[in-house]
């Protein structure tokens, strides 16, 4: 990461899952750590079909900057395939 230095009050945040929303001016990614749910958890999102996660951080970015991600991701997991033989092709969303 050409030109990228993390500053020292940053820190990495983990998750697993994340929801993707969009205004006419914005894509907002809302990441999130989905624990393994107890059987309470289970039966409550039965019942409402929302299993409840915790947001650890949301990224909110210009329309102009979604592209140029979405490239990059690409091209991250094209080389990733390449070199451990790992795809999700043909596999459908994980949300």
């Amino acid at each position: 990461m050409a030109g990228i230095r993390r500053g020292p009050t940053r820190t990495s945040v983990y998750a697993n899952f994340c929801a993707i929303s969009h205004t006419p001016f914005d894509f907002t990614l809302s990441f999130c750590e989905v624990q393994p749910l107890s059987q309470k958890d289970i039966e409550a999102a039965e019942a409402n079909h929302v299993v409840r996660a915790p947001v650890r951080v949301k990224v909110v970015l210009p329309l102009q900057v979604v592209p140029n991600l979405i490239a990059a991701l690409q091209e991250h997991m094209r080389v990733f395939s390449e070199s451990t033989g790992v795809t999700w092709e043909g596999k459908g969303p994980v949300h």
